[in-house]
């Protein structure tokens, strides 16, 4: 699947999640399920003694996807992706369609990418919003 637009692509993703300076960039994890028109992406940060989900950049990073994807020339097209940071590198993964048990939720399988590349630890989601916040009426 290489080829220099999946590389733009990839280094692109980095540099957007490279973008959260809040949080050191190295023990990140992007984990992002892909189709036509849709994506479903989490960002996870390995701190150790817990696991932090972040939700920065996700506009930018949806389109860096979506032309990732679009850029693989052969069918299928990769359905999952596995982008970790570690030590300064990346290391991508793909999973495609047949490999994926259309059975499994899949927040238990994102459960279950997370703990393999950074251990069973709690992971920590940011508080809901407050019922005041971002509310629309008529």
């Amino acid at each position: 699947m290489s080829n220099e637009a999946d590389e733009h692509w990839l280094n692109r993703i980095g540099e957007v999640l490279a973008r959260d300076s809040d949080y050191p960039l190295d023990n990140t994890l992007l984990y992002a399920r892909i189709e036509r028109n849709v994506v479903a992406l989490s960002i996870f940060k390995n701190l150790g003694n817990h696991i932090l989900y972040r939700d920065r950049d996700m506009n930018a990073l949806c389109d860096a996807l979506r032309a990732l994807w679009e850029s693989q020339s052969t069918e299928p097209r990769w359905a999952e992706i596995e982008y970790v940071i570690r030590d300064g590198h990346f290391d991508a993964s793909f999973t495609y369609p047949d490999e994926i048990d259309p059975e499994e939720d899949e927040f238990v399988r994102r459960d279950r990418v997370v703990a393999r590349h950074f251990g069973h630890r709690p992971i920590l989601y940011p508080p809901p919003p407050d019922d005041d916040d971002d509310v629309f009426t008529l």
